[in-house]
């Protein structure tokens, strides 16, 4: 049926009539990645579809001034910020668009394909075979509502060879009885079983057609949806929008000769049009593994607007205001920064001098440094914030370090102590478990300026923290901290600013889990990126055993022999409470089998449950090696440094991803002893679980094993809640396609230098006014 034509101003729900095909029944709401194609077997040749006449196109600019008034709030243009929802007054069906992001004509034309189904060909009811998914076509003969075993709608479909189909509706409405009333004839398609009276086919799609209705000539998409929303909804609001919607080409023709060109990248709006519509004979495979050059277009578009979008918030950062440190001079060995590492214990490897010289240079700008600080567990990463925080402590601020957990904080607050407060600086420790009278003196020295470094946790920045001059803002598993806490923090220094308007602390985050290269350059492209690639001398290699759960006797007698010698045992478990599903060993219960099977033995247990103060004092008596065998959850996954620890066993190591499991095991190695890391696993083994446990016992080092995660989970365990912003990529698949990464940067580049009034529309189409979380 040919599409109605309307003006880019008219309301999306408006220009969708409900006449037409009925909806398809059970229709998914999410389904395989992008690009994926189910085909029928051809039993039939397809008949010439009369092709809907398309309007005049327009283009996704903003509407004329006179369209204004009659476009709803959020029509072809870009809102300032994302809408979650359509105007209340608006109709009912531009509400369900609005719950899937749908609020422009754009939004629509980029709301692409999951896959394909082939609706081009019909199969005789006679040649149909169970577990098939197919289309035929017949008369309805009878229609019944049966009440046994419940009620459920049951047509029989005759075809003109005389074979018999049962369609069976456990749902259905009364409109879906008339319109499958006897004499009509019917196109279905669906999943084919075995029934009792025959073939059948359970809530398949159907449409209502003539003896001589056409087939499709192109495959029919399928769109990610949600509740109340039809798939031939979805395709009539799409299908309108591409009529009077064109993309028009954004990149400079230099550009497009010199990136796009050269990659086989078609037109954009041409790739558009062949995925929402790709004609019959398009090549399957590509269309199915994402590789089809019109997918290729897309994913280099939305790398592009991602690039742009990241590299125009680092930008924006340099142009703000931040307090200058001076650079400590290399002859200067009174300064701050020289006495502390004079009195360090140790020398600094050649990476984290490298990196230290970088964040100094950071600091002595007036432009806010925002620099993220990875390396592999054990590299010496808390050092290189504890120069850091010497250098603007030695300048005349103060300087802030948050980390996720009490454990993690409180070690680090030790570690900070044990180096600085020799040399006469401050160091306050801030945490929600503090009493009333140490909480109020912390606040008061931070208030004051007399805590020149505040540790802590998320209280840190509670409304009623201040700080006096706080200069720089160090965080720590960054990943697992939102924007909105980040800003918090950051906020502080707005406050505590010397008149500056626009003041901004510095920043230093850091990451105990590598960040994989293809993620560097995409989703942290907005920061400056130090990376700390070499561990400290005299750390001993750490050895992984894969042994079974039913060996379990075996490794609680290597545990004792590990004590009784005189080093410590960790013992993990993940859960602290049963769970039926999961069927995993409790902390509690381990710990009770553990301490009956060991009695010679001094055994500790911690869990996220403890009060602080019981989790401190268990991890004290740990550290002073007054407990042989700590039985602990995650808690421990981070920060925990006890060099005299050479076991680690990990229970059901099978549910724990690979960066997890990765931190766990560098909780030993921190000492000259052999180190060994024992992963207890119960089977059978999925593919995924079997691919984490070969992929440590291959591998210790961390930037392998991010790049493997990275693999097999994606992007979204790495993010964290900066997952939460607008750079999400949706198409592009940072394994499969890095290929593109290099040519969307060095485009990304050129638009900002030479074509920077074309910025602003590449990100308005892909992103709206979703960036603001990238300021955080």
């Amino acid at each position: 049926m040919p599409l109605p034509r309307r003006s880019p101003s008219e309301p999306l729900a408006d220009a969708v009539d409900s006449a037409g095909a009925l909806p398809h029944a059970g229709e998914p709401a999410a389904g395989p990645r992008r690009g994926a194609v189910a085909r029928v077997k051809k039993r039939g040749p397809a008949a010439a579809a009369t092709p809907a006449t398309p309007a005049t196109p327009a283009t996704d600019r903003q509407p004329a001034a006179d369209d204004a008034a009659s476009a709803p709030k959020g029509a072809n243009q870009a809102p300032k910020q994302p809408q979650k929802q359509a105007p209340k007054s608006a109709p009912k069906p531009a509400d369900k668009l609005a719950k899937l992001g749908l609020l422009r004509d754009i939004d629509l034309v980029l709301h692409l394909p999951m896959r394909y189904e082939d609706e081009t060909s019909l199969t005789p009811i006679g040649e149909l075979l169970p577990g098939e998914t197919a289309q035929a076509e017949g008369v309805v003969v009878d229609n019944e509502i049966a009440y046994r075993p419940r009620r459920q709608l049951v047509v029989k479909l005759r075809d003109e060879a005389g074979h018999e189909l049962m369609l069976r509706f456990l749902n259905f409405y009364g409109s879906q009885v008339k319109q499958m009333a006897v004499g009509h004839r019917l196109r279905v398609r669906g999943d084919v079983r075995g029934g009792f009276f025959g073939l059948e086919m359970v809530h398949p799609a159907v449409r209502p057609v003539e003896d001589d209705t056409p087939l499709p000539q192109a495959l029919t998409p399928v769109y990610p949806s949600t509740a109340g929303v039809s798939q031939a909804y979805l395709r009539k609001a799409i299908d309108n929008a591409l009529a009077c919607t064109r993309l028009p080409e954004l990149l400079p023709e230099p550009v497009e000769n010199a990136l796009c060109r050269p990659l086989g990248l078609p037109p954009l709006d041409e790739a558009v049009r062949t995925l929402h519509h790709p004609s019959a004979d398009a090549d399957e495979t590509a269309l199915i593994d994402g590789t089809h050059p019109a997918w290729a277009r897309i994913k280099f578009d939305e790398l592009l607007a991602q690039q742009l979008s990241l590299k125009r918030a680092h930008d924006e950062r340099r142009r703000r205001t931040a307090p200058p440190m001076p650079r400590p001079a290399e002859a200067d060995a009174g300064s701050l920064t020289a006495r502390l590492l004079g009195a360090l214990p140790f020398a600094l490897t050649g990476a984290q001098r490298r990196v230290s010289a970088e964040i100094s240079g950071d600091l002595a700008a007036p432009h806010p440094m925002q620099r993220l600080l990875q390396g592999d567990v054990g590299s010496g990463k808390t050092v290189v914030a504890a120069l850091a925080a010497a250098q603007a402590i030695g300048a005349g601020y103060q300087a802030a370090m948050m980390a996720p957990t009490e454990i993690l904080a409180e070690q680090h607050a030790r570690k900070l102590r044990g180096w600085l407060e020799p040399l006469g600086v401050s160091v306050a420790w801030l945490a929600g478990s503090l009493k009333a009278k140490d909480k109020r003196a912390a606040l008061e020295a931070a208030a004051s300026g007399a805590a020149q470094l505040v540790v802590g946790t998320h209280a840190i920045i509670q409304d009623t923290v201040e700080f006096a001059r706080l200069g720089l803002v160090i965080v720590d598993e960054q990943h697992r901290f939102g924007v909105a806490q980040r800003l918090a923090l950051r906020a502080k220094a707005h406050r505590a600013a010397d008149g500056a308007s626009d003041f901004q602390p510095h920043q230093l985050m850091m990451s105990a889990t590598p960040i994989p290269r293809t993620l560097a350059m995409t989703y942290y492209a907005d920061l400056d990126v130090s990376t700390i690639d070499e561990l400290p001398p005299g750390r001993t290699p750490i050895v992984t055993k894969l042994i079974s759960d039913g060996r379990r006797d075996e490794v609680i007698a290597r545990v004792r022999e590990a004590a009784l010698g005189g080093r410590q045992v960790y013992w993990v478990c993940p859960l602290i409470e049963e769970s039926e599903t999961l069927q995993l060993q409790t902390a509690v219960e381990t710990f009770e089998t553990l301490v009956a099977a060991l009695p010679e033995l001094r055994v500790g247990l911690v869990h996220g449950r403890l009060a602080p103060a019981e989790k401190a004092a268990v991890m004290d008596a740990f550290s002073r090696n007054e407990v042989q065998l700590l039985v602990a959850t995650t808690v421990i996954e981070v920060g925990v440094d006890v060099p005299n620890a050479s076991l680690m066993v990990i229970e059901h190591a099978e549910r724990f991803g690979l960066a997890q499991l990765h931190q766990l095991r560098g909780r030993v190695g921190r000492g000259s002893t052999a180190s060994v890391c024992v992963l207890l696993y119960g089977g059978p083994l999925s593919l995924t679980g079997r691919a984490r446990l070969k992929t440590m016992r291959e591998t210790t080092d961390g930037f392998e094993i991010a790049r493997r995660d990275l693999e097999i989970r994606g992007p979204g365990e790495f993010l964290g809640a900066r997952q939460s912003g607008a750079a999400m990529l949706r198409f592009a698949n940072l394994e499969h396609d890095a290929w593109l990464i290099e040519p969307a940067r060095e485009a990304a580049a050129r638009l900002m230098s030479d074509y920077p009034e074309t910025v602003a529309q590449h990100l308005g189409r892909w992103l709206g006014g979703r960036e603001q979380f990238l300021k955080a």
